[in-house]
């Protein structure tokens, strides 16, 4: 990394926690009350990264996937996962030892999430420590999700950094996406839900296999 980085913005699901059994558990509890079909949950890799309300449209039969079912399995599918959402859910090994590692080396980290804000905040602050992060946000009512570059320009400004000394770091397309829209580079998380081939595809410009990358990429 050639310039300065000051502020790292992170993508949740995928990235810091690997959450991917308990949304397609949640999903499919869902399905299988309404009578629809549930699925595998390799597939959820894919129905997964737009927001929950994009998730819960993709996992509808293609024939139901009008807005107002949509919003039906959407709703049940919050109270579902808002009591279940920590059932496997954990931090991906070493995510912790590297939040330490970039807060003495005084790079400022926030997550810039589409799950709904609320969820954001309470798995942030169960699963991680909220003292690494200046801020989190998630989904929040009149905001664009990712890839709309909304929510990175809210964090910059809000925080009071320069654009020019941030990167985000995410798993999927849509982080990719999001920065480039954002101006800013990505560092790709291969361990993530999507994968390096993804990623590059995208225009990544860096790739790391383990946490401990990130702080290889941002500091050196």
């Amino acid at each position: 990394m050639k310039k300065k980085i000051d502020l790292a913005i992170f993508d949740l699901d995928g990235t810091l926690v690997n959450s991917l059994d308990d949304l397609g558990n949640a999903v499919n509890k869902a399905l299988e009350e309404f009578g629809y079909p549930k699925h595998e949950m390799e597939k959820y890799r894919f129905f997964v990264g737009n927001g929950a309300a994009k998730l819960c449209e993709r996992a509808l039969p293609e024939d139901k996937r009008t807005p107002e079912e949509t919003a039906r399995l959407l709703k049940r599918f919050g109270e579902i996962y808002g009591e279940n959402c920590f059932v496997l859910t954990a931090a991906y090994d070493g995510i912790p030892e590297m939040l330490e590692k970039l807060d003495l080396a005084g790079v400022t980290c926030a997550v810039a999430s589409n799950k709904p804000d609320e969820f954001s905040q309470v798995v942030v602050s169960k699963l991680l420590d909220m003292k690494h992060f200046a801020l989190v946000m998630g989904k929040r009512e009149g905001v664009p999700t990712k890839p709309s570059p909304d929510i990175i320009n809210n964090i910059i400004s809000e925080l009071g950094m320069k654009k020019e000394n941030a990167i985000v770091i995410g798993d999927s397309c849509v982080d990719v996406q999001t920065a480039h829209n954002s101006g800013l580079e990505c560092i790709g998380c291969n361990w993530g839900f999507r994968g390096e081939k993804e990623l590059k595809d995208n225009g990544c410009e860096y790739i790391a296999y383990k946490p401990e990358d990130i702080l290889k990429i941002i500091l050196e």
